[in-house]
């Protein structure tokens, strides 16, 4: 299996992987570990993964070499602070979502799932064949409300909810909203943290569009904000991000659900969660009994890539290079609307992260 790659060299585009001094051609053979198990120091270092391995049954929490980037790359990004916090791959975080309910919600007792009052239109087709209810928080132009949070779960009456028992279990798109584009800031993901700890209530973290975190929005932009930024280091980048509820969970309460599909290969259908070692051994005991794990061919060629080819400093370049791309798409799309759409009847709140934004039209007689 061969793929042609830019390496990041010079820049990620067709153009640079096509080139002698942007890309590289990366492959993997059936037996590339039996046939290196010779290997001297003189020579090549010794494969330790292989089509032969890649494409046989394996493990439902995905292969031990694609499990040891995910784990590294969660400790460089959300630094998770207690010990027994594990990783397991997904068939990307729609699949993930729907395992998790199936573990944390059970519809002959009546479960309610907590959300945003506008949320991920998948994520409620999901929970819906499942039977279990979803319950809208108010938000604002940072999404989740604490307070409406708090004043839901402190006023519940069981009774008077037709016997549906508290809530337990809240998920919530943090970054970039589905479909608002509302992001959570630092104090706003800490007072929902806190109502949750409050309360008892586990968190499903959903985070797609993490690493699309972007620039305030500006019209009347200086012509350097107009364009590309300047190459920053992967220190620079990471401390740009706003803090992740898993870097702050001290009571293992929240499971957070990364995907490669908004920023790699939507195609792949594969991604990782983050959680409790005790949450994480659940999810892939079920994995065993329902999807067996992501494809093979997606964890060789992603392996190739991100671990062989670009290593964590490669893809966090990749990562900073498709968020300048989508800040660059926001922007032209908000110009657009600020010079087409009427003042006063249309307005939006600018998106920090993300791929939407979502307008309101005032009518009036």
């Amino acid at each position: 299996m061969s793929l042609r790659v830019p390496t990041g060299r010079t820049e990620f585009t067709e153009a640079a992987a096509a080139s002698e001094d942007g890309g590289a051609t990366i492959s993997m053979g059936k037996y590339d570990a039996s046939q290196t198990l010779g290997a001297t120091s003189g020579g090549s270092s010794p494969a330790e993964y292989d089509l032969s391995i890649a494409l046989n049954y394996g493990q439902s929490a995905g292969s031990a070499q694609m499990l040891r980037w995910v784990t590294e790359h969660t400790e460089l990004v959300c630094r998770p602070p207690y010990s027994d916090w594990s990783t397991c791959l997904t068939v990307g975080s729609t699949g993930a979502l729907e395992q998790a309910l199936r573990i944390f919600c059970d519809r002959e007792r009546g479960d309610a799932m907590l959300t945003e009052t506008y949320s991920f239109s998948t994520a409620l087709e999901t929970a819906a064949p499942l039977g279990i209810r979803v319950l809208g928080v108010e938000m604002d132009d940072q999404g989740m409300l604490p307070e409406s949070l708090d004043d839901l779960l402190s006023g519940w009456d069981v009774q008077a909810r037709g016997g549906t028992p508290k809530p337990h279990l809240l998920y919530t798109v943090p970054s970039g909203q589905n479909p608002t584009g509302a992001t959570q800031g630092a104090a706003r993901r800490r007072a929902i943290y806190d109502v949750c700890s409050l309360h008892d209530v586990y968190i499903l973290e959903d985070e797609p569009y993490y690493f699309l975190q972007m620039p305030p929005y500006q019209r009347d932009r200086p012509v350097a904000l107009s364009q590309p930024t300047p190459a920053q280091t992967s220190d620079d980048f990471l401390d740009s991000l706003i803090p992740t509820f898993v870097s702050m969970d001290v009571d293992g309460r929240v499971m957070r659900m990364d995907s490669f599909s908004k920023v790699l290969v939507p195609g792949s259908r594969m991604g990782w969660l983050t959680a409790s070692e005790q949450i994480v051994e659940r999810f892939v005991r079920h994995g065993e009994a329902c999807n067996q794990g992501p494809s093979g061919f997606s964890q060789a060629a992603l392996y190739e890539l991100i671990e062989k080819t670009w290593g964590h400093e490669g893809y966090l370049k990749w990562l900073a290079h498709i968020r300048e791309s989508y800040t660059q798409r926001r922007n032209i799309l908000l110009d657009a609307c600020v010079d087409h759409l009427p003042a006063g009847i249309v307005s939006w709140n600018p998106p920090a992260a993300g791929m939407f934004t979502m307008a309101s039209v005032a009518f009036s007689n």
